[in-house]
């Protein structure tokens, strides 16, 4: 389905819910291409979100913007940590293709640069005539080099370009496109402006500036990556609820303070419940804006998270139950560490319900290219999805996924229909046993039966040694 056919159909979808623009806002909002909100959460579960389970608290405005979409069952992270998982949703390549493949660090600031010769879905997108702005947590490419945000795609950027920098919620200084925003209220060990409230601040900014013309906002919020701090004012309502906590001692002074060292939390449990409370409010805060605008029924949402949950700084994710019924956390290609929530949201074009369409980060490059009539011409791994976001059409299907990571030991994984192989310690012996499950009967990966499946498991062996170029940055042992 082309963007022709979807701008033949849109006036009919505009006339569903939400408060009525005006006649004038009404035609010229039908007349443009759609806007497209992609919001990504860091380090937030699979069952992290009461649309997806979660008992502990609850998320009513993730579970409104499920409500009046597509929540998705069966959707897959770039990766289990960070970087390769943004690589991946920029540039339509899984992570033996894609060119970063880990959180390496480039000191004193930032991470190993996207180049200049990969043409990411933000350069694809501002090539459409669209207004392009990045927020939050960047992460592929340091201060000044060819992987910063303006130089990838983005028209607008604020927020912080270092992952390691983004542990922390009362930082020294964002970066304000390519300048430095000093934050004079968290001078020293002060803790007065919370970078969560001031890039959600800008996001909103970015979306009245650009109100009359296409746009598309990358919103790369740092909730729910550790470190563990939110608002007093928002610890307050969970305080006490969550016992027994077990404070985290961290790194409160010294040298290190706020260069990656994750600091104190007296109460983990409750800061962690009110940090997803932060993103639930500004996820609510954004479709509010889209609504008195009269955008929503012309802006395609999506809301997901770039791995699974983490282990540090105090996180407790089995007490909340974190990956649902999924095996593992980050840094595991077990389905806890890559498996994320997804739902896509646009009244009147997306349909409502729940899809197990089996689908990763590297599909959105082709689904938005299509989605908005721009041409593919250039090898990527993903598949468009818009017969299953339109809920028309005939869906393609992946014969495979595939996931390397090349930490603790180096580790693949491969998905082939039901089938899962898992392959860890790589770098010791590239030929170590394939673990398989069986996901239409185990999701929780508990029963490794490759002894019964000889056969599947060598094809999935096969995928696994085919599925991956080397990278000049990251060459791995397996062939």
């Amino acid at each position: 389905m082309r963007y022709l056919l979807y701008s033949l159909c849109l006036p009919i979808f505009l006339c569903t819910c939400g408060p009525a623009p005006d006649a004038e806002q009404q035609t010229s909002t039908a007349e443009r291409p759609p806007n497209i909100i992609y919001i990504l959460a860091d380090d937030l579960g699979y069952g992290d979100l009461s649309c997806y389970g979660q008992q502990h608290f609850t998320t009513p405005n993730i579970d409104r913007l499920a409500a009046r979409g597509l929540r998705f069952t069966q959707h897959y992270s770039g990766s289990t940590v960070c970087a390769p998982s943004r690589s991946a949703l920029l540039t339509g390549l899984h992570t033996g293709h894609t060119y970063v493949r880990g959180n390496q660090e480039v000191q004193p600031e930032g991470q190993v640069p996207l180049p200049d010769s990969v043409y990411t879905l933000a350069e694809l997108l501002h090539d459409r005539g669209y207004r392009t702005g990045a927020f939050g947590k960047w992460g592929l490419g340091y201060p000044g080099s060819e992987g910063t945000p303006l130089r990838q795609g983005f028209d607008r950027f604020y927020g912080y370009n270092c992952q390691r920098l983004a542990h922390h919620y009362y930082p020294y200084f964002l970066w304000d496109d390519d300048r430095r925003d000093t934050l004079a209220g968290n001078a020293g060990a002060n803790k007065e402006q919370y970078a969560p409230t001031l890039i959600q601040e800008q996001v909103l900014d970015f979306v009245e500036t650009n109100r009359d013309a296409p746009f598309f906002l990358y919103y790369a919020h740092v909730i729910a990556h550790a470190e563990l701090a939110a608002p007093d004012s928002v610890l307050e309502r969970f305080a006490g609820q969550f016992d027994p906590e077990t404070p985290y001692e961290g790194y409160d002074e010294g040298p290190r303070y706020r260069l990656g060292s994750y600091e104190s939390s007296a109460q983990p449990h409750a800061t962690f419940a009110a940090m997803v409370t932060v993103l639930d409010r500004h996820v609510g805060e954004l479709m509010d804006r889209l609504d008195a605008l009269g955008l929503t029924e012309n802006t395609l949402v999506i809301f997901t998270s770039d791995n699974g949950p983490h282990l540090e700084g105090g996180a407790d994710p089995d007490y909340f139950d974190s990956n649902g019924p999924l095996r593992g956390y980050k840094r595991d290609l077990y389905e806890g560490g890559i498996r994320v929530p997804m739902i896509a949201s646009m009244p009147g074009t997306v349909p409502v319900g729940t899809s197990d369409q089996v689908s990763a980060f590297w599909d959105v490059y082709p689904t938005l290219a299509e989605f908005t009539g721009a041409p593919t011409e250039r090898r990527i791994d993903g598949i468009s999805m818009l017969p299953t976001l339109f809920g028309q059409g005939q869906q393609a299907q992946h014969d495979y996924l595939y996931w390397e990571f090349h930490e603790q030991g180096g580790r693949q994984a491969v998905r082939m229909g039901p089938w899962k192989g898992v392959r860890y310690d790589v770098f010791a012996d590239a030929s170590s046993p394939l673990e398989l499950y069986d996901l239409r009967t185990d999701a929780g990966e508990e029963t490794d039966v490759a002894a019964e499946h000889p056969e599947i498991v060598a094809r999935l062996d096969s995928l696994i040694r085919t599925s991956r170029v080397d990278s000049e940055l990251f060459p791995f042992v397996a062939r």
